[in-house]
Order: C-alpha cells, then sequence, then structure tokens
C-alpha cells in the first residue's frame, strides 16, 4: 500500500497526526504562548498525539487508540488540573482537541481494531 493510499485508507490517524501537530504550534497559532504550562502541556500532549498517529499508520496497535482516547481525556481536564483556566483559547483549544482525539479513537477502534494492517 502506497503511502497517500495509507493517509486516505486510515484517515482518522491522518486527522490525529495533524491534530497533535496543530496542538503542537498552538500557543503560537492561538496567542497563548505565556501560559507556560498550557504551552508545555500542549508541546509535550501534541507531540505524543502526532508521533502515535504516525506509528498506528505503519504499524497499528490497539493500545495506540485506548493511550490516545486518554491523553484526549487528559486534554479535556487539564486547564482545570494545570490551573490555566484564565485562558480562554488555551482552555478552549485542548478542550477541542480533546474531545476530537477522543472521538477519533472511539472511531479507529471500532473501524480498523480487527482489521488494521501492520507492516
Amino acid at each position: 500500500m502506497s503511502l497517500l493510499e495509507r493517509l486516505s485508507a486510515y484517515w482518522q490517524d491522518t486527522l490525529n497526526f495533524l491534530l497533535g501537530v496543530g496542538l503542537f504550534f498552538s500557543p503560537w497559532l492561538f496567542g497563548f504562548g505565556t501560559e507556560q504550562l498550557a504551552v508545555l502541556n500542549a508541546y509535550v500532549v501534541g507531540g505524543i498525539i502526532a508521533v502515535m498517529a504516525l506509528m498506528a499508520l505503519f504499524a497499528f496497535q490497539t493500545w495506540e487508540d485506548v493511550v490516545s482516547g486518554l491523553l484526549g481525556a487528559w486534554l479535556v481536564i487539564s486547564p482545570w488540573v494545570l490551573g490555566f483556566t484564565g485562558s480562554d483559547a488555551a482552555v478552549l483549544t485542548h478542550v477541542l482537541a480533546g474531545i476530537v482525539v477522543i472521538v477519533l479513537a472511539i472511531w479507529s477502534t471500532n473501524e480498523h481494531g480487527a482489521g488494521h494492517l501492520t507492516v
């Protein structure tokens, strides 16, 4: 399977990769670069999501969807746990990204859980 075919067939992982990259750059894109904990959280979680999505594109393991779902849940609650609720942009970015990650993890598990190709 070519790279373009794989990206298209496993669009949830492709979208998750783009979401992780977007989350990584979100402090600059959405102007919450002064919120240190929000920035660190976006860097770390965004990077992990992007790397795991790439791994899933080429050698899927069911645990990757479970971890993605947990990371999504963390993104949803992290503004309150880490205390960066003073920045609407940071809160909205983390909560919306978290919801999308959770939905993609569930969708990917249901659609590809047993039939996802490994190379």
